[in-house]
């Protein structure tokens, strides 16, 4: 029988999608409200994987990555999706339509877990209408994706931005000891 342990907390990165800079602004700034201050990764990838988002938020797309300065139990992750959830609704435009798309997910040394609204078969209900998404794991050095992993995240220049994220994240558990 194995003893339950509290693991490492873990880092809170967020993706925020856009094509009006100035609604990217203000879901950054509206980040540090519930979450703290944090940093945002100087690329800025292009999001043209897809067209799913584009009658809403127009073009060209474009991702940033936030990662809070603090640390994140991983518990909260549900939470945190509510929340960001909340800032989406709160940045629409007028007609209704989503100005940003924000995607939150717990960081760790060996994955990196995204939440999200929709049920598929390889993602765990948490609670609330959360679901948790194994999104990439990080083996022989690098951020992997899985057969399921989104092509925007299994693409090399996010993957390597995140594994930057990464050492960032293990610096600050060292940092913390």
């Amino acid at each position: 029988m194995g003893t339950p342990t509290k693991p490492l907390p873990a880092a809170l990165v967020v993706s925020v999608l856009f094509a009006d800079g100035s609604a990217r602004d203000e879901a950054l700034r509206l980040l540090e409200g519930p979450f703290g201050a944090g940093e945002v990764f100087p690329e800025v990838f292009p999001f043209d994987f897809t067209g799913y988002y584009t009658a809403e938020m127009g073009a060209p797309l474009r991702r940033v990555l936030w990662m809070a300065e603090g640390l994140a139990e991983r518990d909260t992750l549900a939470a945190i999706k509510l929340t960001t959830n909340g800032i989406e609704t709160s940045l629409q435009a007028p007609d209704g339509r989503r100005r940003v798309n924000i995607d939150p997910g717990l960081l760790t040394a060996e994955n990196l877990v995204l939440a999200t609204t929709k049920p598929y078969s390889h993602r765990v209900f948490l609670r609330d209408g959360i679901f948790a998404d194994l999104t990439l794991v990080f083996r022989d050095g690098a951020f992997a994706p899985l057969p399921w992993t989104y092509p925007d995240y299994s693409a090399p220049a996010l993957r390597n931005a995140l594994k930057t994220l990464r050492s960032t994240y293990i610096k600050r558990l060292r940092a913390r000891e």
